[in-house]
């Protein structure tokens, strides 16, 4: 656990630092993705269902807010129905026009959510969505969820209905019209999947906000369980098309998807956790302390060796090499005692030799000159 945890804080010194090319990486990697899966599912234009072109959007809306991805994905769904019939684009449009006025125009920073929300019905993982948004989000995330998940379904509507689509004259155009709006408005499928996102999001983020222990294991397993049920007890009820595989499997990737994100983002320790009670004059608090789990990243030392200089000259040099061959360690010692020791000394020793010399020349008689005679 304590190696799962450094590398948790490495990971976030890392985002830290490199958050910027994070995030436009996995900007492209979304608008890449989204946009093949349109021009795969849906490409009716065939110069915009080019590799190319599916590249170069995602390449432009990189450097855009995630807004400007959303309106990309919808001109391009628009693009492919034009180029199918105009009817369906019409009917489209409009109702990405509802969409924009009713709610991104007010908020256009959660215009992700419908990206997620639609690719993660496209990719078959309908329920990590109830998990992810319930754990990281709010209630209000249901309102982008549920236009996403009705953006895919409107897409894979038009898709059914391509063949009957394209031979239709102009009569056969109205009922096909017609029938593509009631079924768009009447799906059991769409809304009951609708439904099950919905409920399962506010179920999490209901048993995530609780003050009891391991609120986000229960929260991610009760969700996901309680999108399964709904599921499957529509699909009987409503005698809709669902694949109990598809929907097994995503829910277990949301459990997944939830003990990553606890692990993330709520690590804790509920072994020492510590219930407060105090008071003021006109409250009594009752306060659940749970300390989170971390460890401290060890830090590098580095550690510099400099050589000194040596008798010898050569710094660095061994002590051994400078002195006699087999001295002893005390000799080879006095250089560098010698080389310690305070300069005045040296020159008081000079100034008494200098003093005995002349005063025993004098009383020799040394200093007198040959020619010099008493």
């Amino acid at each position: 656990m304590s190696t799962l945890l450094l590398w948790r804080e490495k990971l976030q010194k890392f985002y830290a630092g490199y958050s910027t090319y994070i995030l436009k990486a996995l900007q492209f990697v979304t608008g890449f993705v989204l946009f093949w899966l349109i021009n795969t599912n849906i490409g009716y234009m065939e110069m915009a269902s080019s590799i190319v072109c599916t590249a170069g959007l995602a390449v432009i809306c990189t450097f855009f807010p995630m807004v400007v991805m959303t309106l990309a994905a919808a001109a391009l769904i628009l693009v492919h129905f034009y180029a199918l019939s105009m009817p369906i684009a019409i009917v489209s449009l409009v109702i990405f026009l509802l969409m924009y006025i009713f709610y991104f125009r007010f908020t256009p920073k959660k215009a992700w959510i419908v990206l997620l929300s639609a690719l993660a019905f496209g990719l078959k993982v309908p329920f990590v969505l109830p998990v992810v948004f319930g754990l990281m989000g709010t209630p209000v995330w249901i309102v982008p969820a549920a236009f996403g998940i009705i953006a895919y379904y409107m897409t894979n509507l038009v898709k059914d209905s391509a063949a009957a689509l394209r031979g239709a004259d102009a009569e056969g155009m109205a009922n096909s019209l017609m029938s593509f709006t009631k079924q768009l408005f009447t799906g059991r499928e769409m809304w009951l999947m609708v439904a099950a996102v919905v409920i399962g999001i506010l179920l999490v983020n209901l048993i995530r906000t609780r003050s009891v222990d391991h609120a986000w294991k229960i929260a991610s397993a009760s969700g996901a369980a309680a999108c399964v049920i709904i599921a499957v007890v529509g699909n009987i009820a409503l005698d809709a098309n669902l694949s109990y595989v598809t929907l097994i499997v995503s829910a277990c990737l949301g459990i997944a998807a939830g003990l990553v994100l606890e692990f993330l983002f709520f690590s804790v320790d509920y072994s020492r956790t510590e219930n407060i009670q105090f008071e003021d004059d006109e409250y009594y608090y009752y306060v659940k302390a749970v300390p989170k789990v971390g460890v401290a990243v060890p830090e590098k030392e580095v550690k510099r060796i400099t050589g000194r200089s040596h008798p010898e000259g050569k710094p660095g040099a061994p002590a051994h090499r400078a002195g006699r061959k087999g001295a002893a360690p005390e000799a080879q010692a006095q250089p560098e005692a010698a080389a310690k020791e305070p300069a005045g000394r040296h020159a008081d020793n000079n100034t008494d030799e200098i003093l005995l010399t002349r005063s025993l020349s004098k009383e020799l008689g040394l200093d007198e000159g040959p020619g010099k005679t008493e």
